[in-house]
């Protein structure tokens, strides 16, 4: 890490990927470069136990590290716990998801007069009412940007600690987004990922209460230079007629929607408090696959909840196959203090990593035959380092070939069971 200047070190979802460039903005305003030593600031989750202590690892390494650097910690393991981390004596100044995004909020260390004895510095967040429209001109490093067009959940699933980092939903103005969205185009983004807590309750708090169809409709009009729009992850349940229809008519609108499963069982996913069943998730997937042949999805599932039965977890084992899954994202259940899940009775420790390993053994069998279906075809592959980029599916593949930004037609001719190889057509023809 920096010994001078400033280090933002990202844990988690692409909500904190995009506010992390907003941080580095805000803490720069505010001086922290100029520090002798300079600042190392933590962007933390607390999606999951496992991340909070790997933030810690980190922090723990950190000042091993850059000796001299201001810490500091923010996010929603911050927010969520922030006294946690202000007893470390590693750390400087612990901030909340709202007062991370504030300039003046990073001058509250002794380096600037103020005093030393108030190292959490974290407000309500449920008093937080709106979420503004940061305006980000580049996502350091990244061949795609990401905008946020929400934040906050008013969901209360009974494992999620998220509502408590992050507050109730609010809605960034959709002029304020499709601004955002121009912008980053105009420096040359080829791809912009939508991203929010909660993205498909978009819309609910403000006038006229637009759906998040919508903004995807008016994004794709009002800015074409995009080339390329993504969807981070979507609730199937609250998806809109409007955006239904843009999945089916906007080639621009990727083939890719991420969902929010968590479960294939329909009494865990009523224990849970998710508001869809297992049947209504796989006919979401049918009939999505029917308006837009070749669409890809991958899904959240937590495997071994509380209460959990083998038959159960055999349900989640089944819906990965039922729904047509590539991109499986398994979490072992992590019980969070404060949630009700984590007074339910536990399945086992041991038995929940064993679940584990067999959904993640299900999901990469189903990826290697995502794989092998796309050997033969010709796909669009947006260049994201070193000649590696994703297809519209958003399929990893390696053909050697392109600068970071670039989008390249190339030929699939195989994959190694980690990435397709494709052979651009460029180079093809040569």
């Amino acid at each position: 890490m920096a010994s001078q200047g400033i280090d933002v070190v990202t844990f988690g979802c692409r909500l904190n990927t995009y506010e992390s460039e907003v941080m580095r903005r805000e803490a720069e305003n505010a001086g922290l470069g100029a520090l002798e030593g300079g600042a190392v600031i933590f962007n933390t989750c607390a999606v999951t136990g496992e991340a909070v202590r790997q933030a810690r690892q980190a922090i723990r390494k950190a000042r091993r590290d850059n000796p001299e650097a201001r810490i500091i910690v923010t996010g929603c393991a911050a927010q969520t716990e922030p006294q946690s981390f202000a007893v470390m004596d590693e750390v400087d100044l612990v901030l909340g998801n709202e007062e991370k995004l504030q300039a003046h909020s990073y001058r509250a260390l002794p380096d600037f007069g103020v005093n030393d004895t108030e190292k959490a510095r974290v407000n309500d967040i449920f008093s937080v009412r709106e979420t503004a429209g940061h305006m980000v001109d580049a996502i350091e490093g990244r061949a795609r940007a990401f905008v946020q067009v929400q934040n906050g959940c008013d969901h209360r699933c009974t494992f999620c600690i998220i509502p408590y980092g992050r507050g109730n939903s609010r809605s960034v103005p959709m002029g304020a987004v499709v601004e955002q969205v121009k912008r980053l185009a105009g420096n040359g983004y080829a791809e912009i990922v939508l991203t929010g807590v909660d993205m498909t309750s978009f819309g609910a708090d403000l006038p006229g209460a637009p759906k998040l169809g919508k903004l995807v409709k008016t994004i794709l009009r009002q800015v074409p230079d995009v080339k390329r729009l993504r969807l981070s992850s979507i609730d199937s349940i609250e998806a809109d007629d409007e955006l239904l229809d843009a999945i089916a008519t906007e080639p621009r609108l990727m083939p890719h929607l991420h969902l929010s499963l968590q479960s294939g069982d329909d009494m865990i996913l009523k224990r849970m408090k998710r508001r869809h069943l297992r049947d209504q998730s796989i006919r979401f997937c049918e009939d999505v696959r029917k308006l837009r042949p070749g669409i890809v999805f991958g899904a959240d599932i937590i495997a071994g909840f509380p209460t959990e039965t083998d038959e159960m977890f055999e349900n989640s084992e089944k819906i990965v196959e039922e729904c047509g899954l590539t991109h499986l994202h398994v979490f072992p259940f992590s019980p969070r203090e404060g949630t009700p899940a984590a007074r339910m009775p536990q399945v086992r420790r041991e038995l929940v990593k064993q679940r584990a390993a067999r959904l993640r053994a299900v999901g990469e069998a189903a990826y290697r035959r995502h794989l092998s279906s796309l050997s033969g075809t010709r796909q669009s592959i947006l260049i994201e380092r070193d000649g590696l980029g994703r297809t519209e599916g958003f399929t990893l593949a390696a053909l050697g070939a392109g600068v970071p930004g670039e989008i390249v037609e190339a030929d699939i001719t195989g994959h190694d069971g980690i990435r397709l190889i494709a052979a651009p057509l460029a180079a093809r023809a040569a």
